[in-house]
């Protein structure tokens, strides 16, 4: 496995995206988006087991080179930072790799606030060709019906944030307006996939999430 950095250019100010790839070339790659903390070495772990599965992997950092070391800081971070703003980085780092690497072919995944903007993403990037928000705040109907992206949502049953009534309503939008999006609930907590956070992480259910995210973008992203 190879690591590195991008520089990417945004309206409001550089930052650079992690990229973690297989010795040998691809032609798909994973953009991972961070939770509330940064890009921190969970997020570092994540993309080298997708590179480990073949992909090349690219988390851009949202935060421009903050990490927080607390969730009073996590949670200033992610309330300063705009929808369009991360939308934006988004995308730079989507032309950045296929102008470095000549990758053709994405898909998204993203955790607790990576999910919120992982899920906007989907709606927003038609592009994309496949994506996979854990436990994300929801958009409002009138950008979800744009969702034509094949998603697959992740939730915990215990999670206070992304609650089943959320979830819920998720469900009745996508069934009412015939979405691609599909929703794996789990009895587990906010944040059951992050295993450097003992007191919530579901190693059970992590383990399948993992699975069935792997499944769901080797049929619409492949390899």
């Amino acid at each position: 496995m190879k690591s590195e950095s991008l520089n990417l250019d945004t309206s409001r100010g550089p930052t650079t995206a992690y990229v973690a790839r297989p010795q040998t070339e691809v032609d798909a790659a994973v953009v991972l988006i961070q939770e509330w903390w940064g890009i921190n070495d969970h997020i570092r772990d994540l993309a080298g087991r997708y590179a480990k599965e073949g992909y090349l992997c690219v988390a851009p950092d949202l935060y421009r080179g903050k990490v927080a070391e607390n969730t009073e800081e996590a949670g200033a971070l992610m309330k300063a930072l705009a929808i369009d703003d991360g939308l934006e980085t988004i995308r730079k780092a989507i032309d950045a790799v296929g102008e470095t690497y000549q990758v053709k072919r994405f898909a998204i995944n993203g955790f607790c606030m990576g999910g919120t903007f992982a899920m906007r993403a989907a709606c927003e990037i038609p592009e994309l060709k496949a994506a996979a928000p854990f436990y994300g705040d929801i958009p409002e109907e009138a950008v979800l019906v744009k969702l034509r992206v094949p998603t697959l949502f992740v939730a915990g049953k215990y999670d206070a944030w992304i609650n089943p009534e959320k979830v819920n309503t998720l469900k009745e939008i996508a069934a009412r307006h015939n979405l691609p999006l599909a929703v794996l609930s789990y009895d587990a907590d906010h944040a059951f996939f992050n295993d450097t956070r003992p007191q919530v992480y579901n190693a059970e259910a992590a383990a399948d999430a993992w699975r069935r995210v792997l499944e769901h973008f080797r049929e619409h992203l492949g390899k």
